[in-house]
């Protein structure tokens, strides 16, 4: 798997997005990506109580943890690389998370447009 360019949705080197909880695809705390990550695992969300429930509603439970694959569960506060279609989704039913721009990968910018995310910049 190759890494794509680390640059955020600003431009610039791509800044870490959170290491506890470890995140990104790559599982490396930055919300890298490359064309294996089907699912844009791109934007540096930080975790609300309204968003974790509606992504355990819409079949993605963030919040229960998974001891099998090492992963304690999300809580509010948390950062997180989501799916930039997910975060999309919630942006459209109005519970999308805050957002930190400088930690999100320029190629969220495909599916969610840098307008929808600067709304939500933390």
């Amino acid at each position: 798997m190759e890494m794509d360019e680390k640059y955020n949705v600003l431009g610039e080197a791509l800044e870490p997005c959170s290491t506890d909880p470890l995140t990104g695809f790559f599982r490396d705390g930055h919300c890298n990506t490359c064309a294996e990550d089907a699912g844009s695992h791109t934007v540096c969300a930080v975790m609300t109580a309204e968003f974790l429930a509606y992504s355990k509603y819409v079949g993605n439970d963030l919040s229960s943890p998974r001891p099998e694959f090492g992963f304690a569960g999300l809580k509010p506060g948390d950062s997180w690389c989501l799916c930039a279609g997910r975060f999309l989704q919630a942006h459209d039913e109005g519970c999308a998370p805050r957002v930190h721009l400088a930690a999100t990968h320029r190629r969220a910018l495909e599916i969610v447009p840098l307008k929808v995310l600067e709304a939500y910049s933390a």
